[in-house]
């Protein structure tokens, strides 16, 4: 069997057997470092790793692509934050945002990594909040709460006041197209404009600030606390490098 036909529901099952089966088999030629990231970094067909150098990155493209030609798989579509990196890949390689780019003077594009806006100039996370119009109704509150794409949660704080509103409704048992009460609607209506001003906010992807040395020691810390009308739970990375400067 040569060709599996795509829309079954088994097809994202084989077409990732598949991927993970070219990792295993040309490993040893290609090296582990282009196995690994084929058989742990990848979602589907978009790949995401972090290196320490750009000539570690550029070595690792190289390999892995190699190790996917040798599957009968053109890896391609690459992005970078850093101008190096990218100079290093062919033109037809790169990503359709950077292809006709002037690496030297031209500025990085916002792209998309698994759904998330990432601003490659900057090297942040970023929103881009576009509201429809929705009917002021249970249905319309949570189809413009879902609307604000956020799987790593960076502005869950900002949301649970908007399902605090939903989670209002609920209670008093309000129908999916009933009318939003009044006592509620300048709530509401305050929080819906205030979205527009996630566009500002920006989250750095790189946890360690610049210029910090070799880390020596790493401490994750777990905060939670809960309430009658939401719950939460904060992360804390702690890194202490060779200098013993502490972030």
């Amino acid at each position: 069997m040569n060709v599996h036909l795509f829309g079954a529901a088994s097809s994202p099952g084989c077409a990732n057997f598949g991927l993970k089966q070219i990792a295993n088999k040309y490993e040893e030629e290609c090296g582990s470092a282009a196995a690994n990231f084929v058989r742990s970094d990848f979602y589907v067909d978009d790949g995401l790793r972090s290196v320490s150098t750009n000539k570690e990155a550029i070595d690792l493209i190289e390999k892995t692509k190699d190790l996917c030609g040798r599957g009968g798989l053109r890896l391609h579509k690459f992005v970078s934050n850093s101008r190096e990196v990218m100079e290093a890949v062919s033109p037809q390689d790169r990503a359709k945002g950077i292809k006709d780019l002037d690496l030297r003077h031209d500025s990085l594009p916002i792209e998309r990594a698994l759904g998330v806006h990432w601003c490659i100039e900057s090297d942040t996370f970023q929103f881009r909040i576009i509201l429809k119009d929705q009917p002021l109704t249970r249905r319309g509150i949570l189809s413009t709460i879902s609307s604000v794409y956020d799987p790593l949660g960076f502005v869950g704080p900002v949301l649970l006041v908007g399902k605090q509103i939903l989670q209002k409704l609920c209670k008093d048992q309000a129908e999916w197209d009933d009318p939003l009460p009044d006592s509620l609607r300048p709530e509401w209506e305050r929080w819906r404009s205030d979205l527009a001003l996630l566009e500002n906010f920006k989250i750095r992807r790189c946890f360690l600030p610049e210029n910090f040395s070799h880390v020596k020691a790493v401490e994750i810390h777990h905060f939670s606390d809960a309430s009658t009308t939401g719950y939460a739970q904060c992360s804390y990375l702690r890194v202490v490098d060779d200098q013993q400067r502490v972030h």
